[in-house]
């Protein structure tokens, strides 16, 4: 359970959302759309929080593509702010780099 994370559930079911120029970078090497990342937001699961965030308070979520593949989303809101929703970034996890259920970091 995460409360930063249930407000930025929030924020995106206002339309609040903002996706960062990294983001869409992310997003299209890839090939991940930010309306499938959308759509999966309730899915997802939180892997980890990064409150103190020089931008603003970050949560790292897992979810699953269309395909039903894993990938990492960060969503974020700028410090001083309580909203947009900003999708810093969205990558296919490196099995090499996470445990079996990209939950942990190795």
């Amino acid at each position: 359970m995460s409360d930063f994370f249930d407000r930025i559930k929030e924020i995106i079911g206002q339309g609040h959302i903002l996706v960062s120029d990294h983001g869409y970078d992310e997003l299209d090497e890839d090939r991940i759309t930010a309306r499938e990342v959308i759509e999966g937001i309730h899915e997802a699961i939180v892997v980890e929080e990064y409150p103190h965030y020089p931008k603003g308070p970050c949560v790292l979520v897992l979810q699953k593509d269309r395909a039903g593949k894993p990938i990492h989303v960060v969503w974020g809101i700028p410090r001083g702010y309580n909203k947009p929703a900003v999708l810093v970034t969205a990558y296919r996890p490196n099995p090499e780099r996470w445990d079996n259920n990209f939950m942990k970091r190795r």
